[in-house]
């Protein structure tokens, strides 16, 4: 596996599009990071850290809409790749869906929110964005 960070976007993305409630990814520390994020922005319901073996699972419980079904997550876009990496200047920070979204950026004070990179005046690569 050449991404990582790709392979966890296309695992989610793909238990939402099956209305799975739990998805099971293999961890590593950027990716225990991004569904900290993702929590604390209330994207998903849950997540859960196994350390079982070498490299440990994440299993993280999707959150959906008890009326209409639909996920709280609509749109994962993987933005920085290996080819080609993108950063943003703290001046400079993505506004996702004019500030409903949040772009999940790797800066100096660890994985974070553009919002919170705001925040703390810092930039970084641009991992993804969360909608």
């Amino acid at each position: 596996m050449t991404d990582p960070i790709a392979d966890y976007l296309t695992r989610l993305r793909n238990a939402i599009t099956a209305n799975h409630r739990i998805v099971e990814i293999p961890a590593s520390n950027v990716k225990k990071e991004m569904t900290k994020v993702l929590m604390d922005k209330g994207f998903i319901r849950n997540f859960k850290f196994e350390d079982d073996g070498v490299q440990g699972k994440i299993r993280i419980a999707l959150k959906y809409n008890s009326q209409t079904k639909q996920s709280a997550i609509v749109h994962l876009e993987r933005v920085s790749k290996p080819g080609l990496r993108k950063y943003a200047q703290a001046d400079a920070l993505p506004r996702v869906l004019n500030g409903l979204g949040i772009a999940i950026l790797s800066t100096s004070k660890g994985v974070i929110s553009n919002k919170e990179a705001k925040e703390y005046n810092v930039g970084g690569e641009v991992l993804c964005y969360v909608y």
